[in-house]
């Protein structure tokens, strides 16, 4: 029986109730208003709640209602294109309800109620079901939104009832009185079952060069992007979101400033998907809870949005979640923790901060789901140190958890080189499990081509040093050749122009051909260097500027082809001017 208690003590975000007994997570509503939390710990008679929005007025002696149940979230047809805020209530909904500003309180279905569906079932009277199979069908924008039997149900189908359905609708009954609708609810804080997981050798194309040759990441992996201010962040996961491979992206807005979470809200549904030319917000779900909200609704918002992941996952898609930025997640955290009055840990942060992260990385992963589809989640979290300090403890810990580091750099960003991510300080693990898969897909000598480019900007940056000290002139020909390779490396492999028609994409076909290019240039360099040749006169060659303009055309497949044919009989020409 649920039983109503009153307030005791308000801290902030966190209120401490008594007369009532709820078991830990479970959701309670606080005060007069009704305000939702989550019991976070209790403590003899006394429950401690975090509140899911601003406390002030609260007084003691106001009631507080138990639900009984933990937070939920309501999992079916109409959560793409939707934008909710931490704790799935959909904005759009509660403006209409309540204009522009939203009262405190205020509620609303994460489904919509009226909206029919055309149902297919997909199973009949006499099947036997289990949890995570699939009953039934629907067009859900120009995604087919396959509806399971919730885990932990079980049963053999006694009727069916297709058709035009909403959401709360009954479409399968089970012999046992059991009803299956198109929606069911899940907690946010249980991740959803799978019956194993699978090895990540599949890679998450992305049409980033940086990215997909050089720090690749697969598909179910982990990866992070730490930055300061300016540095490209959410231009990046834009780029992850519109050309990955991914068939759904969650886009979790944690924390950011307001005027930030504005420009994704309004540019997200501006951008057109290649895969269909429709607005890339079809096969979309945004999360927004910018740094104004409440503290408590902020920590509860990647919960939400990896739930969501894990519920298309199992449907058999690949699914891609961008969490911008767990930084303002970690300072939740270190507030409600403060109010707790627990023992800090580093910098003020909580003990418990690197098992949190952990356990929201984890979530991730490629998976055989309980229906025998295979899916993926794949989780880009961003991190926004204080400063573009990397030594501080939210990056630290994260990179103890994630596989792929794509350090984005405020010197690149001043030098106007994008994606500013720095080659020397990013880094990724599964580039020798993706090994395999580049050379069958792409091209046999794909691993040597990385290495030898990789190999190049590291020698870079060791001869730039020398460089400082005596000068380029006074350095051995070959050392100031291995500058102008690197230098087109950079300039013409690594940057990319995100606002190009043809530059903001580039197949994995392409970027060998362009980095094999690049080094057939650098071979016959070399070939003409040993020739006595003019090291001016290599690195003015006209053909470096074709090489340099080809990316931008939107023939680039025959330029390409055409420079690779012609790179050594034009650097031979140069003999005439040997010294």
């Amino acid at each position: 029986m649920n039983r109503t208690g009153e307030v005791y003590r308000v801290a902030g975000p966190v209120v401490t109730a008594t007369g009532i007994s709820p078991s830990m997570s479970d959701v309670v509503l606080v005060g007069d208003e009704q305000l939702m939390g989550e019991v976070i710990k209790i403590v003899g008679l006394q429950s401690i709640i975090q509140v899911y929005e601003e406390t002030a007025g609260i007084k003691p002696g106001e009631p507080v209602a138990e639900t009984g149940k933990s937070m939920m979230l309501e999992l079916g047809p109409g959560l793409l294109g939707s934008v909710y805020d931490g704790i799935q209530r959909p904005l759009s909904v509660l403006m209409e309800k309540e204009g522009t500003f939203i009262r405190r309180g205020a509620t609303a279905n994460g489904l919509d109620r009226n909206v029919r569906w055309p149902i297919t079932v997909t199973v009949k009277a006499g099947d036997r079901v289990k949890g995570g199979d699939i009953i039934a069908e629907t067009k859900e924008k120009n995604v087919v939104h396959r509806i399971m039997v919730p885990p932990g149900i079980s049963g053999t189908v006694a009727q069916v009832f297709p058709g035009e359905k909403t959401v709360e609708e009954v479409i399968v009954k089970l012999a046992d009185g059991t009803e299956l609708k198109p929606m069911h609810k899940w907690p946010v804080r249980l991740p959803r079952p799978v019956t194993g997981r699978l090895m990540p050798d599949l890679p998450l194309t992305t049409g980033q060069r940086i990215l997909d040759t050089m720090f690749p990441l697969a598909k179910g992996g982990t990866a992070a992007i730490p930055g300061g201010f300016g540095t490209g962040k959410t231009v990046t996961q834009q780029q992850l979101a519109k050309w990955s491979d991914a068939d759904i992206v969650v886009y979790v807005g944690c924390g950011e400033r307001g005027n930030e979470m504005t420009e994704v809200l309004t540019e997200f549904p501006a951008l057109t998907d290649p895969k269909t030319g429709d607005a890339l917000i079809n096969r979309t779900v945004l999360i927004a809870n910018t740094s104004n909200m409440p503290v408590a609704a902020r920590e509860a918002s990647v919960y939400t949005g990896v739930t969501i992941a894990e519920y298309y996952r199992d449907m058999g898609y690949d699914v891609s979640l961008m969490a911008d930025s767990t930084s303002r997640w970690a300072e939740a955290m270190k507030e409600i923790s403060s109010r707790l009055e627990e023992m800090p840990g580093e910098e003020g942060y909580p003990a418990y901060l690197s098992s949190r992260l952990s356990q929201f990385y984890e979530r991730g992963g490629r998976s055989k789901n309980l229906n025998g589809s295979e899916g993926s989640i794949s989780i880009i979290g961003a991190v926004s140190p204080a400063g573009g300090d990397f030594s501080e403890p939210v990056t630290q810990n994260t990179l103890r958890i994630v596989k792929v580091f794509w350090a984005l750099d405020t010197k690149l960003r001043e030098r106007r080189h994008f994606p500013a991510i720095n080659w020397l300080t990013s880094y990724s693990l599964y580039s020798k499990t993706l090994e395999a898969w580049y050379q069958d897909n792409v091209d046999p000598e794909w691993t040597q081509l990385r290495s030898w480019a990789m190999n190049i900007l590291q020698k870079e940056a060791e001869l730039l040093e020398i460089a400082q000290l005596v000068g380029t002139d006074a350095m051995p020909k070959e050392q100031r050749l291995t500058l102008e390779m690197a230098r087109m490396v950079r300039e013409i492999f690594l940057q990319q122009s995100a606002f190009h028609d043809v530059d903001t994409f580039s197949s994995m076909k392409r970027q060998f051909a362009l980095l094999n290019c690049i080094k057939m240039y650098s071979d016959a360099a070399s070939e003409a260097l040993a020739r006595n040749v003019s090291l001016h006169e290599i690195a003015s060659l006209p053909i470096r500027t074709e090489l340099t303009r080809a990316k931008f055309e939107k023939d680039m497949d025959n330029q390409l082809a055409s420079i690779a044919l012609r790179i050594r009989p034009e650097m031979e020409k140069l003999k005439e001017v040997s010294v």
